[in-house]
C-alpha cells in the first residue's frame, strides 16, 4: 500500500520529485515497525536480503549518489572485495543508528537538490565500467533514480516482511499512524 503524495506545489517540480522519494523511503521505515534487531536482519525468503541490510544498502545509495552529482567521493566505496557488505550492518550498527543515518542523508539530499540551480543541471558519471564513458547525468535524473532505487526496495521489504510475521503494508500503515498518534 503507498501513502498519498500530495500535488506539488505549481511549478515545484524539485518538491515532488522530493516527495515521491520520501514516500517510498517511508515503505522501508514501516517495513521495519516492531522488529527486533534479529527480526530486521533475518533472510525468511530465498533471496539473501534482510530488513536491515536493504535499509543500509538505500541510505548508503542514496548518500553515493547525492556525493557524487555533489563532485564528490561516496562516503563508502564498494568494490568486489566489500560488496557484500552494503546489504548486512557490520561493525555495532543497528537498525536505530542506520535508520540515523538515512534521516541526515535524506535531509542531506534535500537541501542539495534544492539548493541546485536547475534539475537540468548535469554531472558526469565516474569511470566505473558500468557507466558509458564520458556519460552525464541531470538532477532530475538522480531524483528518478533514487525513486526507482527506493520503490524497488520498498517492494522487496514488503514481502520480506510479510513472510516475517504476515504484516501486509496496510497493518504497518495503521501500526505507524497508531504509534504517531494519527
Amino acid at each position: 500500500m503507498v501513502t498519498h503524495v500530495r500535488a506539488e506545489e505549481r511549478g515545484d517540480e524539485c518538491g515532488a520529485l522530493l516527495a515521491f522519494i520520501e514516500e517510498q523511503r517511508g515503505g522501508i521505515r514501516r517495513s521495519l515497525l516492531g522488529l527486533t534487531e534479529e527480526q530486521a536482519a533475518s533472510r525468511p525468503s530465498a533471496s539473501e536480503l534482510s530488513l536491515s541490510g536493504l535499509l543500509k544498502h538505500v541510505a548508503e545509495v542514496e548518500q553515493g549518489w547525492i556525493a557524487r552529482a555533489k563532485g564528490e567521493p561516496p562516503a563508502v566505496r564498494r568494490d568486489e572485495s566489500n560488496w557484500h557488505e552494503c546489504f548486512v550492518l557490520t561493525d555495532g550498527e543497528t537498525v536505530a543508528s542506520q535508520l540515523a543515518h538515512w534521516e541526515k542523508v535524506a535531509a542531506e539530499t534535500e537541501a542539495f537538490l534544492r539548493s541546485v540551480p536547475s534539475l537540468d543541471d548535469t554531472f558526469a558519471l565516474p569511470p566505473d565500467p558500468w557507466f558509458p564513458p564520458e556519460g552525464r547525468v541531470s538532477m532530475r535524473w538522480v531524483a528518478l533514480h533514487l525513486i526507482r532505487e527506493t520503490a524497488r526496495h520498498a517492494g522487496h521489504a514488503d514481502i520480506i516482511r510479510e513472510s516475517l510475521d504476515g504484516k501486509t503494508a496496510f497493518e504497518l500503515v495503521a501500526m505507524e499512524q497508531g504509534s504517531s498518534g494519527g
